[in-house]
């Protein structure tokens, strides 16, 4: 099976990285030491900070993993860089405006970087892959999980570097 590249903007990845360095330099070893600490204290059956500490310490794992996973697979595109500012490509800032002209301004991020209340919305989304390539003044249907609904594209932008 195929995947999809995992595209990112230059702040999803470093919003990564530093996730990634603070648990594996500074959470993960204070962990260890405090697991240490409550292993030595004896029975570790009804040790509370023992079987926490191991508990927290598979998650953590389990995070790096996932966290090493996504950036190894992450393709870094700066939106600032890129070739067609008239169109709606990863990393457009884009105004749309529904039947009724309300309007909505959406940022086209990576999907690990998607937060939709704050307007980013991942480049996977159905949104995003309807927006894609489009202009200012064109019409863009999309199916969402309460029906069909139709897009005017009002403005598109990218950040400077």
């Amino acid at each position: 099976m195929e995947q999809r590249p995992n595209y990112i903007t230059p702040a999803g990845y470093a919003a990564l990285r530093g996730e990634y360095d603070r648990l594996f330099a500074t959470e993960r070893p204070a962990l260890v030491e405090t697991i240490a600490w409550a292993a030595g204290n004896g029975d570790r059956s009804e040790n509370g900070d023992y079987i926490y500490g191991r508990k927290r310490l598979r998650e953590i794992d389990r995070r790096l993993g996932w966290l090493a996973k996504r950036m190894k697979a992450a393709k870094v595109i700066d939106p600032a860089r890129a070739e067609d500012l008239s169109r709606v490509w990863f990393g457009a800032t884009v105004t749309i405006a529904d039947e009724d002209d309300n309007q909505r301004v959406l940022t086209l991020v990576g999907d690990d970087e998607a937060e939709a209340g704050a307007g980013r919305v991942g480049w996977n989304a159905p949104i995003a892959r309807a927006l894609r390539g489009a202009m200012v003044g064109d019409l863009r249907r999309v199916l969402l999980p309460a029906g069909e609904k139709e897009y005017e594209v009002m403005a598109v932008t990218y950040p400077t570097e």
